[in-house]
């Protein structure tokens, strides 16, 4: 990586909030956190929860299960902060009476705002949504007990791991890889998740390429979005070389302007910049975490 390179991109191309975990994965151990929390803080509403186009494909400003997820991944990164149990707050008084999220919440201005985003059906739980939120809220409740104990998170895994075990076929590609990733954030405190994870491994193949149906051209969830990190249950759905493999495509994947692109559409052109250090910085992530730099 040209870490250079990826901080000239930034400069020129990423929001602030990216600067700032960018800043902040740099520092390394015993960094401030101040900042990045403060960057993320300007997307956050007064119901707790967060909006105005944290989730870049949905610039819409009610606060939503998207853009809760991109809050809970700072939290993971940088936190622990009171943030993180307000937004768990939010969530409970968002979710259905089965613990479930629903996909979306309802949007009244669409501008910029992905289809699939407006169109949400904001009375059925979503697989996808709750297991993005709650998968992610389990690495902040690894160092935040308020978290870990809250009783929005209990429903929501709850739903996630009966709605896992009544799967029957493949589900589309982008939840499968949500499903895993909550199966493996769970898998040290929830015994059963072993063995759903093992059923969910029936459904990827060996090389670990799942197009997304109903994607751009190519638009493909590869190994590492199953299983980004080292020493974690997900990685043994995949032989060692399929991810030395994958970690090579992604590490070679800077461009010559220093930033990484992702394959899938945009949907206004402040997403298109967005995206692409939203992607910069969750490469750097990955990759310093499997011992690239």
């Amino acid at each position: 990586m040209d870490l250079q390179a990826a901080a000239s991109f930034l400069a020129t191309h990423g929001r602030q909030l990216d600067r700032r975990r960018f800043e902040y994965l740099l520092a390394g151990p015993g960094a401030d956190p101040g900042p990045v929390l403060a960057a993320v803080d300007a997307y956050r509403n007064a119901d707790g929860g967060y909006g105005w186009g944290l989730e870049p494909d949905l610039r819409a400003p009610e606060s939503q299960p998207g853009g809760a997820l991109h809050a809970l991944e700072v939290f993971a990164e940088a936190g622990p902060t009171p943030r993180s149990v307000e937004v768990c707050d939010w969530l409970g008084r968002v979710a259905l009476p089965d613990g479930g999220m629903p996909f979306a919440l309802p949007v009244a201005d669409p501008t910029g705002c992905a289809p699939f985003w407006v169109d949400a059906d904001p009375g059925v739980s979503s697989l996808q949504s709750t297991a993005f939120v709650a998968g992610v809220a389990h690495q902040v409740a690894a160092r935040d007990p308020a978290v870990a104990a809250h009783p929005w998170l209990a429903a929501a895994t709850r739903y996630c791991l009966d709605a896992v075990a009544a799967l029957d076929a493949r589900p589309h590609a982008i939840e499968l890889s949500f499903a895993i990733g909550f199966l493996d954030a769970v898998h040290d405190t929830h015994p059963e998740a072993d063995a759903l994870l093992d059923r969910l491994a029936a459904f990827v193949p060996p090389d670990g390429l799942v197009p997304v149906d109903g994607g751009s051209d190519g638009e493909t969830m590869r190994p590492l979005d199953f299983a980004p990190l080292p020493d974690r249950p997900a990685r043994r759905l995949f032989t060692p070389e399929v991810i030395a493999a994958d970690l090579a495509r992604v590490a070679g994947g800077q461009q010559d302007d220093g930033g990484w692109r992702v394959d899938f559409a945009s949907f206004s052109p402040a997403a298109e910049m967005e995206w692409r250090g939203y992607a910069t910085v969750g490469a750097m992530n990955m990759l310093t975490a499997n011992g690239i730099r």
